[in-house]
């Protein structure tokens, strides 16, 4: 057991539980927000996916320039710690919000917390371990985020169930947990990173390898039809499912992606990233493909795990890998850029995807992401090969 988590630091457990708290807090109230919206405030599922589109999209895009500023300023925690206290004091504005604007306004400056945050701490994460052991760091931190993501819904459903809290409370009761994982961040002991770097950093394009902009095509191509986890919630309760049971189908989710993530990121350390990364791609057509034909109940429960398996491997191991291909003192802007990708794609993938759902029907918006994966499994067969030759070139050159 030792040896399966050898070359992790405190760090690394400390991010770990960072990743805990911050996912407790902030899937407490997803599950319940489109709900919030469409019955408690009126808003369509249009405003649902533009509303998340530009939510994930806003998180992701501040995620790359944050990871510049993390690389130029040579400074992760302080930059990490503000971003975790903006997405813990969105949550109860959320809560004070009358109509689908006020949401909105919050839930965006809850990403741009989470956004700020998550570059410096992916950094943080890729210094808290040896380069052999990258993988396994992005897997603790990812059980962290994931096992988190998975009791914030219970936690919702013991709240609204057993304690007959009213929806809005959720959101203030998000808070807390919030709080408690930027206390975390604070115990984290930062190592300095390169000096010579600040003076070269800066927005250009040509400080990552080629074999970077690679990766970030497969990924881009994979994304566009990767639309938000909402369209899955709102589609199992268009089916039938009660709002408790389909949060429990929601933290059953995230259960799976935290039983997934580290061991996704210890076999992506022994056996290299391509063969969990197409895993992760072949499942998302699965869940996809599933939801467009299936109206089975039992199905779409084990097409929830499954989702939650490829949340919890491509989460690690795609982060892993956008480390691998930058130099050390990039890595902030590397895995910033790269889910800054995920982020542009997913938005233009909700925004398609919910006018696709109101002018067609469900079966039309989950389609898409099915095709969105095949396209990009194909990509990663006929680049990845390119990817890795570019990278050892690079290397030597380096």
């Amino acid at each position: 057991m030792s040896k399966y988590f050898s070359g992790l630091s405190t760090n690394t457990f400390l991010i770990a539980l960072a990743s805990l708290f911050a996912d407790t807090s902030t899937e407490m109230l997803y599950p319940v927000l489109p709900v919030f919206l469409t019955g408690t405030l009126g808003a369509s599922v249009s405003i649902v996916g533009l509303m998340e589109g530009l939510a994930q999209a806003t998180q992701n895009i501040v995620q790359g320039f944050s990871g510049w500023l993390s690389d130029k300023l040579r400074q992760r925690k302080p930059i990490a710690i503000l971003g975790y206290a903006l997405a813990a004091v969105a949550k109860p504005l959320i809560g004070l919000s009358t109509g689908w604007p006020g949401v909105l306004g919050a839930r965006v400056l809850d990403r741009l917390g989470s956004g700020a945050r998550s570059a410096p701490r992916d950094a943080l994460v890729a210094a808290s371990a040896d380069d052999a052991s990258r993988g396994r760091a992005f897997g603790l931190e990812g059980i962290g985020d994931n096992f988190g993501a998975f009791l914030g819904p219970l936690i919702a459903i013991a709240f609204l169930s057993l304690a007959h809290v009213g929806l809005r409370w959720i959101f203030f009761i998000a808070f807390v947990p919030g709080l408690l994982a930027m206390l975390m961040i604070l115990f984290v002991r930062e190592t300095p990173t390169a000096a010579a770097a600040k003076a070269k950093l800066d927005l250009s394009v040509r400080l990552f390898p080629r074999s970077y902009w690679t990766y970030l095509a497969v990924t881009a191509v994979f994304g566009i039809g990767n639309s938000s986890t909402s369209f899955l919630i709102l589609r199992t309760t268009d089916l039938g499912a009660s709002l408790t049971t389909t949060i429990f189908l929601y933290s059953l989710v995230n259960l799976a992606a935290a039983l997934a993530s580290y061991p996704a990121g210890y076999l992506s350390d022994r056996f290299g990233r391509k063969g969990m990364l197409l895993l992760s791609f072949v499942e998302f057509f699965a869940v996809y493909l599933g939801f467009a034909i299936s109206t089975n109940a039992v199905l779409v429960a084990f097409l929830f795990v499954l989702y939650g398996v490829y949340q919890g491997v491509f989460r690690s191991v795609g982060k892993a890998l956008a480390s691998d291909l930058v130099a050390p003192e990039l890595q902030a802007s590397g895995v910033g850029w790269y889910t800054a990708t995920i982020g542009i794609t997913g938005l233009v993938a909700s925004i398609v995807g919910g006018e696709l759902w109101t002018r067609i029907g469900p079966p039309a918006a989950f389609l898409l992401g099915a095709g969105s994966a095949l396209l990009g499994s194909a990509a990663l067969l006929l680049l990845y090969q390119r990817i890795e030759r570019s990278g050892r070139v690079e290397a030597v050159a380096a």
